[in-house]
């Protein structure tokens, strides 16, 4: 596993965090494999310069972290917009629709397939949503990976819309980049340790496109994601926060990565040249059993 190492700041579960001027991020848990295993989770808050709010990947609120989130948006009010930007992270959607119905709601194609009681304004499939904010806040799908419809649903959760907040310095990153905070025991037995960034572990397998380019193409994008984005804080979804430092831990990521990159490419090679290309055509599309967030 290609990973980096810095130390996460410590963030209490379930509570407003500051990460940077307007910039907000709350951690919640999230436990898979019989609840065996905490993955994490986060939802990230940005105020815009006109005083409203978009709420980025929202998160099962508690009693307590509803009602800072009602503090801090007049009780909803100006809650402009509630963006989903994982496609298996929709969970909370129901929940979050039912206290905050006037805001408007945006999604991945696979949250406006699923989630059909939600009222969506848009897909972020489309450029001109995605622009929708700029220049305070950009949003960009990786290159080399399939959005649209991520197959197979079990294993493929590599691709989400990075969002880089301008005035705090800030991206907000969910399953693509992995960044540990204290990992569980059993993440631990795959190689994740404290402090360890990582990509997500299904770019070795059914994340990037099985053709030649695609990593290149992934490893060209992280690199122009790089020379754009100023990034000096990193949220990431499982599971921890990287205050400062984050622009040069994620270069090193994708730097440490290169050899991984060159054998994935030669892998796709020898399975074009043999026609030995899996089908992604899998009969377990949009099971609810395979959520992570």
């Amino acid at each position: 596993m290609s990973t980096v190492r810095s130390n996460p700041v410590s963030v209490e579960k379930q509570v407003l965090f500051r990460v940077g001027s307007q910039f907000w991020n709350i951690r919640v848990n999230f436990k898979k494999f019989a609840g065996l295993v905490d993955i994490g989770s986060h939802m990230s808050l940005i105020q815009l310069r006109n005083g409203n709010f978009l709420i980025i990947n929202p998160v099962i609120l508690t009693d307590h972290s509803r009602s800072e989130v009602d503090c801090l948006t007049e009780n909803g009010t100006t809650i402009e917009a509630v963006i989903g930007v994982h496609p298996f992270h929709t969970l909370a959607f129901p929940s979050f629709y039912k206290i905050y119905p006037n805001a408007k709601y945006y999604g991945t194609p696979r949250h406006l397939r699923r989630l059909k009681q939600i009222p969506w304004a848009g897909s972020l499939d489309d450029c001109q949503i995605r622009r929708k904010w700029e220049p305070e806040v950009e949003m960009r799908i990786p290159a080399g990976a399939e959005f649209v419809n991520p197959l197979p649903e079990s294993s493929n959760h590599f691709v989400s819309v990075f969002v880089f907040h301008r005035p705090s310095r800030t991206l907000h990153v969910d399953d693509t980049i992995v960044y540990g905070d204290h990992p569980s025991f059993l993440l631990k037995l795959i190689g994740f340790k404290h402090g360890t960034m990582a990509f997500h572990p299904s770019i070795k397998g059914s994340g990037l496109y099985p053709t030649v380019e695609a990593p290149s193409q992934f490893r060209s994008w992280m690199e122009k994601i790089l020379n754009d984005w100023n990034f000096d804080n990193i949220c990431c979804a499982h599971s921890g926060v990287k205050m400062g430092g984050a622009h040069e831990l994620v270069s090193q990521l994708v730097n440490a990565a290169e050899s991984l990159f060159t054998k994935l490419s030669e892998k796709n090679g020898k399975k074009t040249a043999t026609n030995d290309v899996s089908d992604d055509n899998q009969p377990n599309l949009n099971v609810t059993d395979n959520e992570c967030g």
